[in-house]
């Protein structure tokens, strides 16, 4: 389940791969090196506790343009009774995705690893958590007319995805294996509210 996941996030970020990075990832690579895509994205919010349920473990946040959003918050954060209406949450999140072409056969890693630090008790709530993800995926057919190219994932299911730039496709045939790093990041962090 986790693969097709990751298989179908690596695809959505597929679609939006800028043309730029793969060009630079390929200018000036010998024929015997295999092209690599990048793309990453980074956010910081801080939003402010609007209310607390204790008991269903719903955190109400209120965003910088005035958006309220109820948050789930697990078992895992032992140090929610402390943060009262009025805190500041700051939230910090990461995410890229690294596509590469890879010989068929190649050992890629795929597999899950992930990490997660929390506060100690007693402390301010916080922590943060990361995930990276890696699948293969075989290009099994291309369309220059339609621009697109279709994938099948580590589960054999097949989607089709669309290429920004048509040239990219001269760069792959079919029977080429992708090698799809997906990792995200989420730092929390907790400050009182300052006294006015």
């Amino acid at each position: 389940m986790k693969k097709v996941f990751v298989f179908a996030a690596a695809v959505v970020w597929m679609l939006s791969l800028s043309t730029g990075v793969f060009a630079q990832a390929t200018k000036g690579a010998s024929p015997a090196e295999q092209p690599k895509v990048v793309k990453e994205r980074a956010a910081v919010m801080t939003a402010e506790v609007v209310a607390i349920d204790l008991k269903t473990r719903i955190v109400t946040l209120k965003g910088p343009k005035g958006e309220v959003r109820d948050i789930k918050v697990g078992e895992e954060a032992v140090n929610l009774p402390q943060v009262k209406v009025g805190d500041l949450v700051t939230v910090k999140f990461y995410e890229s995705l690294a596509v590469e072409v890879i010989k068929p056969g190649t050992v890629s890693g795929a597999g899950e690893k992930s990490a997660i630090v929390r506060a100690k008790p007693g402390e301010m709530p916080g922590g943060m958590a990361a995930r990276q993800s890696t699948v293969t995926a075989t290009i099994t057919a291309i369309d220059k007319k339609n621009s697109s190219m279709s994938l099948k994932g580590p589960e054999g299911k097949t989607v089709i995805v669309k290429v920004e730039d048509p040239n990219n496709l001269d760069k792959v045939k079919v029977g080429d294996e992708l090698m799809i790093t997906y990792t995200e990041a989420l730092a929390i962090s907790v400050e009182h509210a300052k006294k006015k």
